[in-house]
């Protein structure tokens, strides 16, 4: 289905109309950080609840809630006040390979990044350049492993650089930097513009995204994205990854 520029804008931002809405909150893992109120709960929650973000949709949510719950839901306050002996209390947690190791390492480098780094806003948005985050993750993901942490671990957080789409950094990004008109995403950090965001790039997205003309490469890689930003860019340079519920909602829920 290969539409004209224009044609192709009408048809994506019709979809984006019917799935930006908050109805869409309910089956997605962006339920998590909207329970919370104070900036710092909402993007840990956020962070670690994209971190899981792969799988069955509802696993997600349900292992989402089961980390806020081990942290007394109040995720802040456990990343600066937590002891060794708290961490124990992750043991037995697991979502696909993320495991209690894993969840414990991020908790330390969290209250790494706030006490010495001004928090999560600030790693992310000293690093954004050319109109683009993925430099900035991949320095944060630098960032996130300065500290001693074990080897398997590293994989959880995806470098762009080295040819990752990054998918569930991307989305937590969407989650923080992109203030929508339908109270979605939340838009809680100032300092990241919504034109340097890329696209949550997957399966679903990949597909539909190849069937509209919008992408050919066919891995969804780091190549890939920067393929599909360029094309979203030229529909909309101001709020480029709002596309995102038109792809997301037209392959998961259409079939497309």
């Amino acid at each position: 289905m290969k539409l004209k520029k224009a044609a192709l804008k009408e048809f994506l931002d019709s979809k984006v109309a019917q799935y930006n809405t908050l109805d869409f909150i309910d089956s997605d893992p962006i339920q998590i950080p909207h329970r919370y109120a104070l900036k710092e709960d909402i993007e840990i929650s956020g962070f670690l609840a994209a971190t899981i973000a792969w799988g069955n949709r509802k696993s997600i949510i349900n292992n989402g809630n089961k980390m806020m719950e081990l942290m007394g839901n109040s995720p802040y306050d456990f990343v600066m006040s937590h002891t060794d002996e708290d961490l124990e209390r992750f043991d037995g947690f697991v979502h696909r390979t993320f495991n209690s190791t894993d969840l414990s390492f991020f908790i330390k480098s969290l209250k790494n990044i706030y006490v010495n780094h001004n928090g999560l806003e600030a790693v992310i948005s000293k690093n954004v350049t050319n109109g683009s985050t993925q430099k900035a993750i991949s320095a944060f993901k630098k960032v996130f492993f300065e500290i001693t942490h074990p080897a398997r671990t590293t994989k959880h957080l995806s470098d762009p650089l080295k040819g990752s789409a990054a998918k569930r950094i991307n989305m937590w990004l969407r989650w923080n930097c992109r203030k929508d008109t339908t109270g979605v995403d939340l838009g809680i950090w100032k300092s990241v513009d919504a034109s340097c965001l890329s696209c949550p790039l997957d399966v679903h997205s990949g597909n539909v995204a190849r069937k509209l003309g919008l992408l050919k490469r066919k891995q969804n890689d780091g190549k890939a994205l920067a393929e599909l930003d360029a094309s979203l860019r030229k529909l909309d340079p101001k709020d480029p990854v709002k596309y995102d519920f038109a792809l997301f909602g037209l392959g998961v829920f259409e079939g497309f």
